[in-house]
């Protein structure tokens, strides 16, 4: 039998614990403290930090619970170790830590952002290698060649200002529409024409390509809507909040989408996996199923629970690194907020 993983996400706002036994999901429990944070309009640390403190014992018996297992069973314990809040990440390194000296099994601390890609496993099985990975989320937007999801993961671009997931929060609020904003401009968008306004695509244009071909900028769009939104109230016109909530995704998942098929192309990958919050996104979807069929590029979506931080998506990571037989983390593992995509293993 295939070693059981739990894993545990604290890295943000959600405490997440998983079990896992190979690339089959047992138990996925998850407990958010978003709305403690909605009244500030975005993640507050220190919140962050409490709240998981709170939640993760209940966490841990409810994934137990749903698993039918018992914590003696686990035989090895992953833990996201960055990238993400730092006081957050320490809660969760700090219960790993824990559990794992106290059932005597091994600790792996693991990446964040690969954890997403490791996460689509669940959902179809075994990954192909090598393939290409996007991960859009608040905190990151990447593209990524994955040659081993548990061992070698290329970084092919990324964000030069605003992750995707921050440009939703922020227009949301510029239109006065409630956080998290990713859901609230899908909702509005479903109202509005995506052609009504023509907002600029960052890093598209052909000097930018040569330098940033497949890296992301999306803070000039965010301004680019702050001033239309601006002159239109100026003018004394009411905001047609649902063209322009439908006009700033179309820009944003136009971008994305039209890099991830390139970076494809570029470097011969056959098969792209899409992860992070923002992967919910319906036109995202749409739009990037469309251009993957097109290119001849097998597309692997995860449910989409499973596409949003849990504690599944580190236990799959987790059941990865056990089967490679790679070495555990050491005792000194920590919590690293700027931990790069490519280290995937944190020795401690």
């Amino acid at each position: 039998m295939e070693p059981l993983v739990l894993g545990i996400e604290t890295s943000c706002d959600e405490t997440g614990v998983g079990l896992v036994r190979g690339t089959t999901l047992l138990a996925d429990a998850v407990a958010s403290s978003v709305e403690e944070h909605a009244r500030f309009g975005g993640v507050v640390p220190e919140v962050a930090s409490r709240a998981h403190l709170e939640a993760m014992v209940p966490t841990l018996r409810r994934a137990c619970e749903d698993a039918g297992v018992a914590l003696a069973d686990v035989d090895a314990v992953a833990v996201t170790a960055g990238p993400g809040l730092a006081g957050a990440l320490l809660v969760g390194v700090g219960a790993a830590k824990a559990l794992a000296w106290a059932l005597d099994v091994p600790l792996y601390g693991v990446n964040h952002l690969d954890a997403h890609v490791a996460v689509c496993a669940l959902d179809g099985g075994p990954l192909p290698t090598p393939c290409g990975a996007l991960l859009v989320s608040g905190g990151h937007t990447s593209l990524l060649h994955v040659v081993d999801v548990a061992s070698d993961v290329r970084l092919l671009g990324e964000t030069v200002d605003d992750a995707a997931g921050e440009a939703f929060d922020k227009t949301a609020r510029l239109l006065g529409l409630p956080y998290p904003g990713g859901p609230a401009i899908s909702a509005a968008a479903a109202d509005g024409d995506p052609r009504a306004i023509a907002f600029p695509r960052g890093l598209t244009s052909a000097r930018d390509l040569e330098r940033h071909r497949f890296d992301f900028s999306f803070s000039g769009l965010k301004t680019a809507v702050a001033r239309w939104v601006r002159a239109c109230e100026a003018s004394g016109r009411p905001v047609p909040v649902a063209d322009v909530a439908a006009s700033f995704q179309e820009a944003v998942c136009d971008v994305l989408t039209r890099k991830a098929v390139d970076a494809c192309r570029a470097h011969g990958l056959e098969t792209l996996l899409l992860g992070g919050g923002v992967s919910a996104n319906g036109r995202l979807r749409e739009l990037l199923a469309e251009r993957c069929a097109e290119a001849g590029v097998a597309l692997r979506v995860p449910r989409l629970r499973l596409c949003t931080d849990n504690g599944a998506m580190v236990a799959a990571l987790g059941a990865q690194v056990v089967a490679r037989g790679l070495p555990p983390s050491g005792p000194g593992l920590g919590g690293d907020s700027s931990l790069p995509v490519g280290t995937v293993l944190v020795a401690g």
